[in-house]
Parts: C-alpha cells; structure tokens; sequence
C-alpha cells in the first residue's frame, strides 16, 4: 500500500479543506505572502462573512495562521507542504496558453 490509512484520512481532510472554489482563491492569493482580512475581502466578490466563512474552515484545517498586528488580522499559508502543493497545481494547471 502506498499510504496507510492516517495518511489516506489527512490527506484526504486536506483535498476536501481545498476543494472549495473560494478557498482555493483565497491561498492563491496567500502564496505571494501574508494579506490582511481587508485585503482578502477586497479581492474576492463576496460578503466579509462568507470571507470569514472560508478563513475559518482553512485556519481550522491547519492549512492557514494568523496573527493580529495592530488593529488588523493578517493570514498567510501554514503548511510548507500546501505551498509546495499550490505551486505544483499552478504549473499543472495553470499556465497561460
């Protein structure tokens, strides 16, 4: 067996954390370093909630941190493994025609 069954189960848990059109958005966005909850807002076409939403199931997931600077939420991309992840998805997937 290539996995066993712990691995199959995190990794598994992972997919599903990712698996989410916008939660996918939302760590492309991370890749390029921490952004504010202001930010994250700004960029995607949706309530702060939903945002929020999002930030919750990743940050619960063990996927994302964040730390509070001020008066502001910062997140940035945990998991060195999901990085390397993201970026493999990218050049797969993600390349301009």
């Amino acid at each position: 067996m290539l996995f066993n069954e712990r691995q199959i189960e995190n990794t598994c848990e992972l997919l599903k954390s990712i698996s989410h059109p916008i939660r996918l958005k939302i760590l492309c966005f991370l890749m390029d370093g921490e952004k504010n909850v202001s930010e994250i807002e700004k960029e995607f076409s949706t309530t702060a909630s939903n945002i929020s939403q999002h930030l919750t199931v990743l940050r619960k997931a063990n996927i994302i941190t964040r730390h509070k600077k001020a008066n502001f939420m910062f997140y940035s991309i945990k998991e060195k493994n999901v990085l390397t992840l993201l970026k493999t998805l990218k050049q797969l997937f993600c390349q301009s025609e």
